[in-house]
């Protein structure tokens, strides 16, 4: 069976100029190659500048992609044109982190939730209204609330807003961008709970974005761990936070913080090194404790692993 959505050597390269005109050159995505199947959930962790949001941008289109393939369901949609990407897009759609900001303050309820449907013009205005009280109640919110704004909500119910407005296309994909990230905890597991709910209802397919590997655990079917724009290690949730491969991932789960547990500042990086000069090697290698010169030249590839792992690594 084919994956729903296929990501192939993608490579993203942002140009920057200086205060002098100058431009260099800094390489987000370093050629992510990613599977997702339908209605399965794939979580992406690392640490922040690794890309994790440059690769959701890419995949919704909101940036060009340097060089790669993003292929929905047997079709490449990595440079379609804007009349084609308007038609596609509904059927991916994205969740922000800050939902604050992700929501207009000057429209109400009705008109965020309506506005995308306007757009389709597929709906008369009563099948519109109707409609998103339906997604109001999907996640768990009233009808009453259609004439309020962004403003009167707490942060919990904002994101359950945005999580209803990427509903309104009725998308297959969803990109959940560190949806809980600025919540509480108590609100984080009722946003969680909701989306584990519509999964199931809808059939949806996640791609969940975070730097909590509880949260990852929780909603993810597999998890894919990110460092400096490469897939470090992929497989089950389960087997990458439980009995990790790659020598990173170790690293990210000694950084949790544990109660009743002396808590360790992880080794810094040495700021005369520059990993942007490794392009075909491993990363992580002059942080790697089992690194080795080979890591540096070209790596054959992933090396899969008896718990189905796939690990970017000569030391397993």
């Amino acid at each position: 069976m084919e994956p729903l959505l296929e990501i192939r050597e993608l490579k993203k390269t942002f140009k920057i100029k200086n205060f002098f005109g100058a431009t260099t050159e800094v390489q987000a995505l370093k050629g992510i190659s990613l599977a997702i199947n339908k209605g399965e959930s794939l979580g992406i962790v690392g640490e922040s500048g690794c890309g994790k949001s440059t690769l959701a941008n890419l995949i919704i289109r909101l940036d060009e992609p340097t060089d790669g393939a993003i292929i929905l369901d047997g079709q490449d949609i990595s440079h379609i044109k804007e009349k084609e990407l308007r038609r596609l897009r509904s059927r991916i759609q994205i969740v922000f982190q800050d939902p604050y900001s992700s929501l207009s303050p000057r429209m109400t309820v009705e008109q965020i939730l309506t506005e995308p449907m306007c757009v389709a013009g597929t709906k008369t205005f009563t099948e519109m209204r109707q409609k998103a009280v339906e997604l109001l109640e999907l996640v768990g919110m009233r009808s009453s609330n259609l004439t309020r704004y962004p403003h009167e909500f707490s942060g919990g119910q904002r994101q359950r807003l945005s999580i209803a407005r990427a509903l309104t296309t009725e998308p297959e994909i969803l990109i959940l961008d560190e949806p809980t990230s600025a919540l509480d905890v108590s609100v984080q597991a009722q946003v969680l709970n909701i989306l584990t709910s519509l999964q199931k209802k809808m059939d949806l397919t996640y791609l969940f974005i975070s730097h909590n590997l509880a949260v990852v655990k929780y909603i993810s079917n597999r998890t894919a761990v990110m460092y400096r724009g490469k897939v470090m290690e992929i497989g089950p949730s389960k087997n990458i936070l439980m009995s990790p491969a790659h020598p990173y991932t170790k690293k990210l789960l000694e950084a949790v913080p544990i109660v009743g547990k002396p808590f360790h500042q992880p080794d810094t990086e040495d700021a005369s090194v520059n990993e942007e000069d490794i392009l075909d090697g491993c990363g992580y290698y002059y942080r790697c404790p089992f690194a080795e010169k080979k890591c540096l030249g070209k790596l054959p590839g992933f090396i899969e692993k008896a718990n189905d792992h796939l690990v970017s690594c000569w030391k397993v």
